[in-house]
């Protein structure tokens, strides 16, 4: 069984990654969602070069098409399902810490929205 990505969406009904996919140069984004479609096929099994742990249960989906290097985060609830947070062009090696951060707060905001 494959798993399901989702975007979260944000209290106000932005989704920060699906934004952000859809307003990178054209071939960054056709890669972008090829490698989604990677996380769907191989979930938790997705690793380097295409998927690595970043911090606390939140990893990155590492994009990279010529000079440009793109990162979503996401993370893994039950039913298979895998929820892109946001993302960022990366320009240095080192990731931003305010941007792990952010991707912390989403999934808490996501997890305390849920309706069980």
């Amino acid at each position: 069984m494959e798993w399901t990505v989702e975007y979260y969406e944000t209290a106000n009904g932005k989704k920060p990654a699906r934004e952000f996919i859809q307003n990178l140069p054209l071939k960054l984004e056709a890669k972008a969602y090829m490698e989604i479609g990677l996380l769907e096929q191989f979930g938790m099994h997705l690793s380097m070069p295409y998927s690595r742990h970043i911090k606390d249960g939140i990893y990155e989906l590492r994009i990279q098409h010529a000079v440009y290097k793109a990162r979503i985060f996401y993370f893994f609830m039950i039913g298979k399902r895998i929820i892109l947070t946001n993302g960022f062009l990366k320009k240095t090696n080192k990731t931003p810490p305010e941007e792990i951060e952010k991707a912390l707060y989403y999934r808490a905001d996501y997890k305390r929205r849920q309706v069980i």
